[in-house]
C-alpha cells in the first residue's frame, strides 16, 4: 500500500527544471522590489509632497537626513532591481524562446524595445530640464509618445509579435524603463543636489528649478505606474488587449 502511494506521488508531482526554477526566483525577486519601487512612489506622491510643504524651514533638514534620503535610496534601486530583473527574464524566457523556436535572433525585437522607449524618454528628458512644460502639456504629450510607442512595438515586433507575455511585457516594461530613467536622470540628481545643499546649509540657488523638475518627473512616474502595472498583469491574464487589437 505504501509503495502504491509512493508511486501515485511521483506520477502526480510536477518536475521543474532548472530553467523554470530560475523564472520563478527572478519573477519573485522582481515583484518585490516592483512593490518596494511604487509604493515607494505613492508615498512620494500621495503623502511625502503635501506633507513638505506643511514642514517649517528649521525642521526640514532633520527630515532630509532620516527620512527622504533614506527613502529615495531604497527608491532609486529598487527602481534598478525590478527594470533589471525584468528585463533579464523577459528578453532571455520570452523574446529569447521565441526566437529559439522560430530559429531567429532576438536582437530586432530587444533593440527595437530599447530604441522605442529610450526615445520616448529622452524626448520627456528634454522636455522637463529645458522647456519647463506645465503639467498639463506634459501629461499630453507623455500620453501621445507612450502610445505611439506602444503601437508600433504591437505592430512592429520582429521576434514575438504573436506572443502575449512578449508584447504585453514590451509595452509595460517599457514604461518602466521611461520611469527608471526618470528616477535616475531627474528625480535623484536633482533631489540629491537640494537635499545635500541645504544639509551643507549652502543650497543651490536653482533649487526651486530643480525641485521642479524632480516634480514633474515623478509625478509623470506616477500616472504611468497605472498602464505599467496594468499590461504586466494582461501578459499572462488579459492578453486579449494587446493581441487581438493588432
Amino acid at each position: 500500500m505504501h509503495h502504491f502511494v509512493a508511486m501515485t506521488i511521483a506520477l502526480v508531482t510536477p518536475t521543474v527544471s532548472g530553467k523554470e526554477a530560475l523564472l520563478l526566483i527572478l519573477r519573485w525577486f522582481h515583484f518585490l522590489a516592483g512593490i518596494l519601487w511604487v509604493g515607494l512612489l505613492y508615498f512620494f506622491n500621495l503623502i511625502n509632497v503635501p506633507f513638505m510643504k506643511q514642514v517649517d524651514a528649521a525642521a526640514k533638514p532633520k527630515v532630509f537626513q532620516n527620512l527622504t534620503l533614506p527613502a529615495l535610496n531604497w527608491f532609486r534601486w529598487s527602481a534598478l532591481a525590478t527594470v533589471f530583473i525584468g528585463g533579464w527574464y523577459w528578453g532571455q524566457f520570452y523574446v529569447g524562446a521565441d526566437a529559439e523556436r522560430q530559429g531567429a535572433s532576438s536582437l530586432p525585437t530587444v533593440a527595437l524595445f530599447c530604441g522605442l522607449w529610450l526615445g520616448v524618454w529622452f524626448i520627456l528628458f528634454i522636455m522637463i530640464k529645458k522647456m519647463a512644460p506645465s503639467g498639463y502639456v506634459l501629461g499630453v504629450i507623455t500620453t501621445i509618445l507612450v502610445y505611439a510607442a506602444g503601437w508600433i512595438f504591437v505592430n512592429y515586433t520582429p521576434v514575438g509579435g504573436d506572443d502575449q507575455h512578449v508584447i504585453a511585457i514590451g509595452v509595460g516594461g517599457g514604461m518602466g524603463v521611461v520611469m527608471l530613467f526618470n528616477v535616475w536622470g531627474i528625480i535623484w540628481p536633482n533631489n540629491k543636489r537640494v537635499i545635500r545643499g541645504t544639509l551643507a546649509g549652502t543650497p543651490p540657488e536653482n533649487a526651486a528649478v530643480l525641485a521642479r523638475q524632480a516634480f514633474l518627473a515623478s509625478r509623470t512616474n506616477f500616472f504611468l505606474s497605472v498602464p505599467l502595472l496594468f499590461y504586466m498583469a494582461a501578459s499572462s491574464h488579459f492578453s486579449s488587449t494587446v493581441i487581438f487589437g493588432k
